[in-house]
């Protein structure tokens, strides 16, 4: 598999990201809210394939403290063959200049009037955790009280 890996909003084509938007799902995005959120975006990752948009991923950032990833979307064809942990890799490496370093887990429905049980929510929000803390984004405190982002791991030692 051939990807070209971009950084730029220069010659995007804002319907095919709200497309990708849609097939990953990420629900039904504007073109105009996409520019909106990107251009307000401090670390952006495009990945192309023969030419077409099938990855993104975008980090909220203040320059100094705070880095927040958000919005890692995939084709479907190419989710789960590792794609998004590199488009996650990626930000963290773009944010590594800041103190904190969190990911956004929140969950969207695929559908318009779908909304999960409260059961199927929490099970997806603590795999979100347990994976974030078995790659190393998130460590958990001593007493297992609270989760500390990657960039506070010194600072909370011993604790």
């Amino acid at each position: 598999m051939s990807l070209v890996w971009s950084s730029s909003i220069d010659n995007l084509d804002w319907a095919e990201l709200a497309a990708l938007y849609r097939a990953a799902p990420l629900g039904n995005k504007t073109p105009e809210g996409l520019r909106t959120a990107f251009t307000n975006s401090m670390f952006k990752c495009f990945v192309y394939q023969d030419g077409k948009l099938v990855g993104v991923g975008r980090a909220l950032a203040d320059g100094v403290d705070c880095s927040y990833i958000c919005d890692v979307a995939l084709l479907p064809s190419l989710q789960g063959l590792g794609l998004g942990k590199q488009i996650v890799a990626k930000l963290v490496s773009l944010s590594s200049g800041h103190k904190n370093l969190a990911t956004l887990i929140c969950m969207r429905s695929a559908y318009h009037n779908w909304s999960p049980s409260r059961e199927t929510a929490v099970i997806a929000l603590l795999t979100a955790v347990y994976m974030a803390v078995i790659v190393g984004y998130l460590f958990l405190s001593p007493s297992m009280r609270a989760l500390y982002i990657q960039g506070d791991k010194e600072k909370w030692a011993g604790r």
